[in-house]
């Protein structure tokens, strides 16, 4: 079987260096394409020695369409503002999209998806951990089985670096106890006389601080007891695997919309 072929885009970033270390380690797959804005100043460099694994023989380029044409996924770890063309190109390419943005993205946007999902292979995740993915199937479940006589917090650490608040992976677990069909509503944060605590409330809460990877914990509160779910990143590296094991899964997938879930066979 032949390695699958992989268009990163984003590649020169931080988590891009880290994915290309990442799919070096693997078997089963290669960086085909590495791409990055027009006008980075590493466009023509060779990826592998960017990312310190020696010369992979991939020169960075700021060419997508190209990219994806060579490759069976594209994995795009760049910034929001490129999404929709990304997905746009995946569509024109019929190339397996893997999409990691954890910026926010507009409605139209995230319809594109959508729209592209009825013709190739599409997941976009905020967080590419599998212990993340995990913990947001723990945290559903233990939602829908404590039920409203339980208050629920989310606390969220990460890196004094972080430019946006909350999380994308408080926002995922978020998701995953406003998907049990209760009325829930996020609060961010809390100031000043607030009033008592309303039914249904998730207060979400941000932490920055050093070097933090990042941190989750997600609470519920009862009169008499409290549960803590949690997950702690001790390395960027995790994030990297993940997302290479899920460009693997996508490569091959029929096209349709995926989660994180799809890909760790959690529905079986």
């Amino acid at each position: 079987m032949s390695q699958i072929k992989i268009a990163l885009v984003g590649a020169a970033g931080r988590m891009g260096q880290e994915i290309t270390r990442a799919a070096t380690a693997r078997a089963e797959c290669e960086i085909g394409a590495a791409v990055e804005y027009d006008g980075c100043p590493l466009i023509g460099k060779d990826i592998g020695e960017v990312s310190g694994v020696g010369s992979l023989n991939v020169s960075v380029t700021a060419d997508l369409e190209a990219a994806a044409r060579s490759c069976d996924v594209i994995l795009d770890v760049s910034l929001p503002t490129a999404t929709a063309g990304i997905i746009d190109t995946a569509k024109t390419t019929t190339t397996a999209l893997v999409c990691g943005i954890t910026g926010t993205l507009e409605k139209s946007v995230m319809n594109k998806f959508d729209e592209a999902a009825a013709t190739i292979p599409v997941i976009h995740t905020k967080n590419f951990s599998v212990g993340v993915a995990v913990l947001s199937a723990l945290v559903k479940q233990a939602a829908a089985i404590l039920g409203p006589d339980y208050d629920i917090e989310i606390i969220e650490k990460h890196h004094n670096k972080k430019v946006d608040a909350p999380s994308g992976t408080a926002q995922i677990l978020a998701d995953a106890i406003i998907d049990n069909g209760a009325e829930h509503s996020c609060i961010y944060g809390r100031e000043g006389h607030t009033g008592a605590r309303s039914a249904g409330e998730i207060g979400v809460h941000a932490v920055r601080g050093g070097g933090i990877f990042g941190e989750h914990t997600v609470m519920f509160i009862g009169q008499n007891e409290r549960l803590e779910l949690g997950h702690v990143a001790h390395t960027r590296s995790l994030f990297a695997e993940g997302a290479v094991r899920t460009a693997i899964f996508m490569a091959t997938a029929t096209p349709g919309r995926y989660t994180m879930a799809d890909v760790l066979g959690l529905h079986r």
